[in-house]
């Protein structure tokens, strides 16, 4: 077998910095760094290096320099780092002279992280954990990836693999010991036992509110309502900047505009949408279209009437969501004559009149849906597809025939691959190159 190639990046940020993390991973790492930045130092032990171009003996920098043995390394193979001052002209000479050694090519996006899977560093929930560290912006995302990079689900649904595995030893030793009947029932109750207890446990995991999700992608709130209603004021009031147009012509909004928001650690993805009547033209058509679109998938929905205009009530399929998922809001309550409904919420963009009110309240129902944050939840939609898979699987066990014990050890195996795809213990193949193409080049 031809020897694995040794792969270069930039881990750090790129752009001008004070320091820039050079890595290198794979068979040839030790072989880089006796000819760049001799001597090698002992494993796990930073020196001050010279750093040079192997080719030519030119001086590129003054580092810090790391040597990692394997396997006790993030990738499981040796790896260097050089920690080099981040000014683009180094990072552009280091990796230049990175290239031309033997055996070294710029590592593709994830590639680190790729290898760290296939040398069982970590599985396919901590890589996706990982990724979500990178991209949190919250207080709250940061505790879940984190969370799920240390483990945290890996731990839940390996275990839950494990006991399956022990149903499946139960009911194949009720196979190879049929002639004993009491020894094969024995066998077959336990596994049913087991079985029983596991299904409750995924159903329970599976019924959550899609919190884990929603606190991953941001929590969806919709700005709805009748023309001049205000939303692209309150929109803008929200994200302390102009970031939508505001005009007295009705129908300026013709496309739904997102700002993403932090409030109490939570994310939340506040969209401002077109103005909701009976349209005339054809791209006022589209805009309404788009905004009943994204209210039916909103998870919360504020719809805004001028505090000083008789009020509109939204559209059936609106209204229809329920109080969980819609909140009444009277706006451009700073205008002489306007009027506050009992029953909302009261507003002024111009003043900011009732807008910390406003925020607590979106606030507080954000934190409701993705709870307090204490259990392991659901994150992507590839577990819980896995996740049913398993629990159709169970549910066709625990309503086979009885007898037909080689069956319902078919829905047993069945049930545990659904688990291993989660983590990657089996037939994932399909999905690598969708999870680690999300990675940075130097992850």
């Amino acid at each position: 077998m031809t020897e694995p190639t040794t792969i270069f990046a930039l881990s750090s940020a790129p752009g001008r910095a004070g320091v820039a993390v050079m890595r290198i991973s794979g068979p040839r790492a030790g072989d880089v760094l006796d000819a760049m930045a001799p001597p090698r130092p002992a494993s796990r032990y930073a020196a001050l290096r010279r750093v040079r171009d192997a080719a030519s003996g030119e001086i590129l920098d003054e580092a810090l320099v790391l040597w990692l043995e394997a396997p006790r390394t993030e990738t499981g193979e040796d790896m260097a780092e050089l920690h080099l001052h981040g000014s683009s002209a180094v990072v552009k000479a280091v990796l230049a002279a990175l290239g031309g050694c033997a055996g070294c090519r710029l590592a593709e996006p994830g590639e680190f992280a790729r290898r760290a899977f296939h040398n069982g560093k970590l599985d396919l929930a901590q890589v996706e954990g990982l990724a979500d560290l990178i991209d949190a912006e919250t207080e709250a995302q940061r505790r879940q990836a984190l969370a799920q990079a240390r483990g945290a689900l890996s731990a839940i649904y390996e275990g839950w693999r494990r006991q399956l595995l022990a149903a499946s030893a139960l009911v194949e030793a009720a196979i190879d010991f049929s002639d004993e009947g009491d020894v094969a029932d024995d066998a077959v109750a336990q596994a049913d036992g087991i079985v029983r207890a596991l299904a409750e446990a995924i159903a329970a995991h599976l019924d959550d509110g899609h919190r884990g999700e929603i606190l991953r992608d941001g929590f969806r709130v919709v700005l709805a309502g009748p023309p001049n209603a205000g939303k692209s004021s309150l929109l803008n009031a929200l994200a302390r900047r102009d970031a939508a147009i505001v005009s007295a012509e009705a129908g300026t909004t013709r496309d739904v505009l997102e700002v993403r928001l932090d409030l109490g650690g939570v994310p939340v993805i506040a969209s401002d949408t077109a103005g909701i009547r009976e349209a005339e033209g054809a791209v006022e058509q589209e805009g309404v279209r788009r905004a009943l679109a994204h209210a039916r998938e909103a998870d919360l929905i504020l719809w805004l009437n001028d505090a000083a205009a008789a009020p509109v009530a939204p559209p059936p399929e609106i209204a229809a969501r329920g109080d969980k998922y819609f909140q009444p809001v009277a706006s451009k309550i700073d205008i002489p004559g306007a009027g506050i409904a009992p029953d909302g919420l009261a507003v002024s963009a111009h003043t900011r009149a009732g807008l910390d009110g406003l925020v607590a309240r979106i606030a507080a129902l954000a934190r409701e849906r993705v709870g307090s944050g204490e259990g392991p939840a659901i994150t992507r939609e590839r577990h819980r597809q896995q996740l049913m898979s398993c629990m159709n699987a169970l549910q066709a066990y625990m309503h086979g025939f009885m007898n037909g014990h080689e069956l319902r050890a078919e829905d047993l195996r069945t049930a545990a691959s659904a688990l291993g795809r989660i983590t990657g213990r089996i037939d994932v193949e399909d999905v690598l190159g969708e999870i680690f193409g999300r990675f940075c080049i130097g992850k």
